[in-house]
């Protein structure tokens, strides 16, 4: 695994989708979308030529896919089932997927997109032809499986070669710090804006080091398959690395990942603000966490020129460097080297690329195929040079009227919430004063960025696939470390513009939707009102929700982060917020008996959904300007909003992607985000007529009321 940089998120996805290594925080115990919990997504980032453009899928005559419904199922009894029952009875998660639904499908097509256009990328020399040259030379590099399967593991000696040299401690710290490598560490380094400072750029530390996606994997009963099924993995991986006595290494790989695993802290820790901003001065990491040449490894990473670094998980940073200390060097090497075969098997021949495969897609996730080859090249393409990719996607993709059609959008969601909090009866004078600052401050970034990555000081060489790999990843860290200290660069994005998401940064307090999502379902220019305003409206009130949801609510309109709450209001919020928790919480899972959605490690993105329908509905009534709204397929303006929502978050998983989306991620499972909020939005009861004694009603009394 990779260091935690501040990457794209798209880097995060499509890293995972080609099967590679996914940064630190992707896997060690971080809920936020970075390990500096700033940025919140819309969607967990879980996968990801020139000519005619690729036109998308419309949905029904007016953006609603009428039939997609199963209408034998009344809405109060199962609302997913209403809204999309026909279609997720006639829809086959495909072979190489681990779950589907209207996210996945219009990543599909931003994916064909971007193939279509690598494809018409002429092979050059990437040094002197630009970026396209290195588009293409990444990308025919991949597809070049002949020449992949004749090298076969010589790519990887110079990395193993590495390992096997750090033959003490302070050598293992080193490459612990490197960044063009393949390896490991239990430090996770990051280069963000400084959530006390948010005008200049910070280090973050964070805990890493874990093969399995969770802690929680290493320690319940409930995984002990998983656990197992692992150790025979980080085996066969030495075995393939030729390391010595694999089956002896990989049980001491499990045993000391499973102490690490013990001092790490919870995802729902780690998504604590309060708790996650810790600043240690270098000159005091000897005595804060002994047992660790951080000297050495700050130097290694090149961030010696900084000062401090941002601790995260405060108490778990001592036990790792003293685990460090404790564990003998054969130990060390043997996980090096297993996260270094890892990390480069998705780059190598097919027996290293289809093992890794095998347990991280198959088994883990249960995806029944290997992802086509071109749709792994797209993936490398995209991970690597994707802000180069998205300067050529918004020509053919992003006409400008979409912009002016958003902007009119953001404006009426964000009058709506403010009109919520107008209407606000549990919240004092002082704390809507500071919420209102907030809102009139947040920032909009739509489409694309102003300003492009320069990429001319990547060197990338063709026929080189794991070079090309491991110099970008070093490129990317020297571009992120330089910054330290520095001003932050306001106009930068965390996402290309091929990307199928939104997000929301707290310390830059801005909402940013990239070009990509703005398509159907979740906005048509040509569709109902209704139905834009429960797709994109729903999804710009989620993103301005995040502004003030348990953690969001923490920053200023400045994006400080401070308390700017009154104790009764916030004792107010996190009551009606721990009431949010246990109504999810309680929701069941019969294929996987035991397992619950974490109602704390998801309660940013639940209040999102929440709010985020709150204030979109607002929005919606404020935009017919008094008028009735018309009734279309028998269909009232508000059922249609609410059908639109729920169209948004049509989902099927493959049992081992759902377990691994229950342990793993800040977000609840989009079938059950189809419905849940609209359980205390007392306009879905009046639309559809739910009653009491219907399994989805809740007792007026009972409903979640915050935004």
């Amino acid at each position: 695994m990779e260091t935690a940089l501040k990457k794209s998120l798209l880097t995060v996805a499509t890293l995972l989708a080609l099967g590679l290594a996914a940064p630190a925080a992707a896997h060690d115990g971080h809920a936020c979308a970075d390990s500096a919990c700033t940025i919140q997504l819309l969607y967990a980032a879980d996968e990801a030529g020139g000519g005619d453009t690729i036109a998308p899928t419309r949905y029904g005559t007016w953006g609603f896919d009428v039939a997609g419904m199963d209408r034998s199922v009344r809405p109060g009894v199962d609302f997913f089932a209403y809204a999309n029952g026909t279609w997720a009875k006639n829809t086959r998660i495909p072979d190489d997927q681990s779950s589907y639904g209207s996210f996945r499908a219009l990543r599909d097509l931003s994916e064909l997109r971007v193939h279509k256009l690598v494809e018409s990328y002429p092979l050059g020399n990437p040094e002197t032809d630009g970026d396209a040259a290195k588009i293409a030379a990444i990308y025919r590099g991949f597809m070049d499986e002949a020449t992949i399967e004749k090298l076969d593991a010589r790519p990887l000696q110079p990395v193993l070669e590495r390992v096997r040299k750090a033959d003490s401690h302070l050598e293992l710290a080193r490459l612990m710090g490197a960044h063009d490598t393949f390896n490991t560490t239990l430090f996770a380094l990051m280069v963000g804006d400084d959530q006390r400072d948010p005008d200049h750029y910070t280090l973050y530390l964070s805990q890493a080091g874990l093969g399995l996606p969770d802690r929680e994997m290493y320690l319940r009963d409930t995984f002990a398959p998983q656990r197992e099924r692992y150790l025979a993995y980080v085996a066969q991986m030495l075995e393939l690395a030729g390391w010595k006595d694999p089956k002896a290494a990989a049980q001491a790989v499990l045993d000391f990942e499973t102490r690490v695993a013990e001092a790490h802290w919870t995802r729902a820790e780690s998504r604590d603000r309060d708790k996650t901003y810790n600043p240690v001065a270098f000159a005091d990491f000897d005595k804060y966490a002994p047992g660790f040449p951080w000297a050495e490894y700050f130097k290694a990473a090149g961030v010696d020129h900084g000062d401090r670094a941002v601790v995260r998980q405060y108490t778990a940073i001592p036990k790792l460097a003293k685990l460090f200390a404790e564990t003998d060097v054969a130990t060390l090497q043997a996980w090096q080297a297993f996260h270094a075969v890892d990390g480069a098997a998705p780059l190598l021949s097919s027996r290293f690329a289809n093992a890794h495969f095998e347990f991280r897609d198959r088994f883990m996730n249960g995806q029944q195929a290997q992802r086509e080859r071109w749709k792994r090249a797209v993936a490398l393409v995209e991970s690597t040079i994707g802000e180069a990719v998205g300067r050529d996607y918004v020509k053919l993709y992003f006409p400008p009227e979409a912009k002016a059609k958003m902007d009119e959008l953001v404006a009426n969601v964000k009058a709506g919430m403010a009109a919520r909090l107008d209407q606000l009866d549990w919240m004092s004078e002082a704390t809507k004063a500071e919420a209102r600052a907030k809102l009139q401050g947040f920032g909009l970034k739509i489409g694309h960025p102003e300003k492009w990555r320069d990429y001319s000081g990547l060197r990338i060489v063709n026929g080189d696939v794991v070079g090309n790999r491991l110099r970008s990843r070093q490129f990317e860290w020297d571009y992120r470390r330089a910054r330290l200290g520095k001003p932050v660069d306001k106009a930068e994005w965390s996402m290309t513009p091929q990307t199928v998401n939104a997000y929301y940064n707290s310390v830059k307090n801005e909402i940013v939707f990239p070009a990509a999502i703005l398509q159907p379902p979740f906005f048509d220019p040509d569709a109902d009102p209704a139905v834009n305003y429960g797709g994109i409206g729903a999804v710009i009130g989620h993103e301005i929700i995040h502004g003030f949801d348990d953690q969001g609510r923490k920053s200023d309109g400045k994006g400080v982060l401070r308390d700017w709450w009154t104790p009764e209001d916030a004792a107010k919020f996190e009551a009606q917020a721990a009431k949010l928790g246990a109504q999810y919480e309680a929701y069941e899972f019969p294929q996987l008996p035991g397992l619950h959605i974490n109602g704390r490690q998801t309660m940013g993105e639940n209040i999102g959904d929440l709010g985020g329908v709150t204030i979109a509905l607002e929005a919606y009534r404020r935009s017919l300007g008094g008028k009735p709204a018309p009734v279309i397929d028998g269909f009232t303006g508000e059922q249609r909003f609410f059908l639109g929502w729920a169209q948004v978050w049509r989902t099927l998983w493959r049992e081992g992607a759902l377990r691994q989306q229950l342990v793993t991620n800040s977000h609840s499972p989009g079938d059950i985000r189809a419905f849940a909020p609209l359980r205390n939005i007392d306009a879905w009861y009046d639309a559809f007529g739910v009653k009491q004694g219907d399994p989805l009603y809740i007792k007026p009394e009972d409903r979640v009321r915050i935004w």
